[in-house]
């Protein structure tokens, strides 16, 4: 016989047996007449994420759907690109991001699966002796999976927000990902800018020193010095140049786009530094209130907990058989009755499974613990490398930046009073390329900052929901 189930044997003609055949068999139509709906995970997601990145979640699941994202993508893509219109793109043009979606509609599906009742059976059969005929009809029904079926649904229920936290995480992400790279490959764009600006004067003072040298005004050491440095541009406008192709490449994968959409623009500059940074003097307490993962290893230890309690319940009850019995025989009295069959512990008494899922769950607050705690010390660090990147940024703004304008306008009147020649005003000019470029990778660092911080803000996937659907799986499985 198979383990956990209902069987009733009815005679041809049994009205009982076919009157509880009828209500069986409607109970199971009943059940799986329910219309699948998968889009109230998804609705969480997209909740849950604007809610932190004020965004719009889109979920392709027709070609109409994609043309419809396509067509807003192309409005975004049209003008120069803002970060905002950054994350936009990003989370409806990125395919990784759509198959989470996919993985979370599979997940629904699942967990609807598993709060369904399961299929009745039925089993006929004919045998003869001699002369004697008898013919046998059974209902078999699954008693364990309908008691421990309110168990299984709320366990599913607690993996569905496992998967949906793991997702909207995927999202907010991704959105983290796309302005660090859009703010890395503006800067990028700035500095090639710059440094084919050196270049071009770089040039101009060799070729000058070339022709000086040619008329006698310059010696070979000199020319020499010049040369170097225009090379030395040379490399370096090369470098810039590469670092630019590798950051917009990275935004375009984040971005999702592909052939033409490559060839979006983007602004002239960097944003300006805000006036004032964030005070946030309460941040560890934001962070534990409002970030996913420390909410998913709390969930991660509710629901091992609760398979604990689904492990001890069900450690006795792994064979149970209910049936009622009528058979008939053309030469012999009907056969009425009952039975019931129960699986003796006599060798297995479930300890092993109860021990193991006591430790999962000891486990599982470890893991909540340790989450936190890390928590704490992650929005610590970023916001104390917000502040510091803010502070080396409003330094080279107000103190670095305007000393060097005005040595340059100090030069300046000393040339145009000839006190000074062109290539001493040429000198003083290179000595400024360090603090430009030092000035752009200060502004970029203290925006990638702010990503940072807005990310710890949130947090970060977390292995605490790993033991969640494994163990899930398993305690489903023990009343088997």
């Amino acid at each position: 016989m198979k383990h956990d189930i209902f069987r009733l044997r009815a005679a041809r003609r049994g009205a009982c047996g076919w009157r509880l055949l009828v209500l069986l068999s409607s109970a199971a139509v009943l059940g799986g007449c329910a219309s699948l709906e998968t889009s109230g995970g998804f609705e969480a997601v997209a909740q849950t994420t604007k809610a932190h990145i004020g965004k719009d979640l889109q979920r392709a699941r027709s070609e109409a759907d994609l043309d419809t994202m396509a067509k807003r993508v192309a409005e975004l893509l049209a003008k120069p690109l803002t970060v905002d219109d950054a994350v936009q793109v990003a989370l409806l043009n990125n395919r990784g991001l759509q198959a989470g979606f996919a993985e979370l509609g599979i997940t629904e599906a699942e967990v609807m699966q598993a709060g369904r009742l399961p299929n009745p059976g039925f089993s006929f059969g004919r045998s003869s002796k001699g002369d004697e005929r008898e013919i046998e009809r059974g209902l078999h029904f699954s008693v364990a999976r309908l008691v421990t079926l309110p168990l299984i649904e709320r366990m599913e229920a607690r993996r569905l927000q496992q998967v949906q936290a793991r997702v909207a995480m995927s999202v907010l992400a991704l959105a983290a990902d796309a302005r660090k790279a859009y703010f890395t490959a503006l800067a990028a764009e700035e500095t090639v800018r710059y440094m084919r600006q050196v270049k071009q004067a770089a040039e101009a003072s060799a070729e000058l020193a070339r022709r000086m040298e040619q008329v006698g005004n310059f010696n070979k050491l000199q020319r020499a010095r010049e040369q170097s440095f225009y090379a030395n541009a040379a490399l370096q406008l090369a470098r810039a140049e590469q670092a630019q192709r590798s950051s917009r490449e990275r935004l375009v994968r984040l971005l999702g786009l592909w052939g033409a959409q490559t060839q979006f623009s983007l602004p002239t500059r960097l944003p300006d530094l805000p006036p004032a940074p964030l005070e946030l003097p309460d941040i560890e307490q934001v962070a534990l209130a409002q970030r996913l993962d420390v909410l998913e290893a709390k969930q991660a230890a509710a629901q091992t907990a609760s398979n604990l309690g689904l492990t001890r319940a069900t450690r006795f009850i792994n064979v149970l058989e209910l049936g009622l019995v009528r058979n008939s025989s053309n030469e012999a009295s009907t056969q009425r009755g009952w039975e019931v069959s129960l699986e003796l512990p006599v060798f297995d008494w479930g300890g092993a499974r109860v021990a193991r899922a006591e430790a999962v769950y000891m486990q599982a607050l470890h893991r909540a613990a340790e989450t936190a705690i890390n928590a704490r010390s992650e929005v610590r660090e970023a916001y104390t490398g917000y502040r510091t990147a803010y502070d080396i940024a409003r330094h080279h703004r107000d103190e670095i930046v305007p000393l060097s304008q005005r040595i340059a306008e100090e030069n300046v009147l000393r040339y145009n009073g000839m006190l000074i020649g062109v290539f001493e005003l040429l000198a003083d000019a290179r000595s400024q390329i360090a603090s430009v470029n030092a000035s752009i990778e200060a502004l970029r660092d203290f925006w990638i900052a702010q990503a940072d911080l807005d990310m710890a803000l949130i947090g970060k996937p977390s292995l605490a929901a790993a033991a969640g659907p494994a163990l899930a799986a398993e305690a489903a499985g023990a009343g088997h």
